[in-house]
């Protein structure tokens, strides 16, 4: 794909091509942000030198990873990290890349302003590592069922420097009873039966994605936890799929928490049900 001695121009056309011919929904975004993270460039100036010549060792990692795309691979697997909120995270196929839409949690935290937060299915660490830097008295609790998934949360925490204000622990929930000001949780919500794109569904793992038949299944076990263990906090915030609304509204006003919330992203799909007065 991009020889030796190759120009940035080339490569990135070339790259283009591909991209578009495999029918990857973004083919000029993905080429451009991976030959300036290899080229060690920003976009802006990579586009503005159309006489760049990569060198060697640049062509090279550009050819490997343009080919890993085209087998759909996520750009942040890749890369190896992923952006979100203020903070960088390392990422790899032991956890979700994190998206936009569960910013929606963290700005929740912000309103509530909380001193200690639980969060249940942390993954990459995104959420709670996001409030510990945005909240700076919070200390925050994380779990996850998966040791791989925690692996990468803590050494996110630890590179961020935030290893002392997160608690992680392995398991779904902490040992209870046990009082939070916030608890927050993105759990795994897409329907059993639902396809996904191969980015998606070929490369993240598919744990940390189904939730049973309707996508609630998950939701329904760790709100009957959080009960049986008498863990509770004043307010919850859980990320849904399009179309859960009403029903995880239900199903939190049921756990204890009898004002709820639906919540849209930008797309104006159900995202985030909160619920409050538990």
């Amino acid at each position: 794909m991009a020889a030796s001695g190759a120009s940035a121009t080339e490569a990135l056309a070339a790259a283009i091509d591909a991209f578009t011919a495999a029918g990857i929904e973004t083919p000029r975004l993905d080429a451009e942000i991976l030959l300036a993270e290899l080229a060690g460039l920003d976009r802006a100036a990579l586009i503005a030198d159309r006489e760049l010549i990569l060198q060697p060792a640049a062509a090279r990692a550009y050819s490997e990873a343009v080919r890993r795309r085209l087998r759909r691979e996520p750009v942040a697997y890749i890369l190896g990290r992923k952006g979100f909120r203020h903070i960088d995270l390392a990422v790899d196929r032991r956890v979700l890349v994190p998206r936009p839409e569960t910013e929606m949690l963290v700005e929740l935290a912000r309103e509530v302003n909380p001193e200690t937060v639980l969060e249940v299915g942390t993954g990459s660490g995104a959420i709670a590592l996001a409030v510990a830097d945005e909240l700076a008295a919070c200390q925050v609790t994380a779990t996850d069922v998966s040791d791989g998934a925690l692996e990468v949360a803590i050494a996110n925490a630890g590179r961020l420097g935030l290893g002392e204000r997160v608690r992680f622990i392995l398991g779904s929930l902490p040992e209870g009873p046990a009082g939070f000001d916030l608890i927050l949780a993105n759990l795994p919500y897409v329907p059993d039966s639902d396809g996904l794109p191969p980015e998606v569904g070929q490369w993240e793992p598919a744990g940390a994605l189904f939730g049973g038949p309707d996508g609630t299944r998950v939701i329904a076990e760790v709100l009957a936890g959080l009960g049986e263990a008498g863990i509770g906090a004043p307010v919850i915030g859980l990320e849904i799929g399009q179309g859960q609304g009403e029903l995880v509204a239900g199903m939190v006003r049921d756990a204890g928490w009898p004002e709820t919330e639906i919540r849209l992203d930008l797309a104006g799909i159900d995202r985030v049900v909160v619920g409050r007065g538990g």
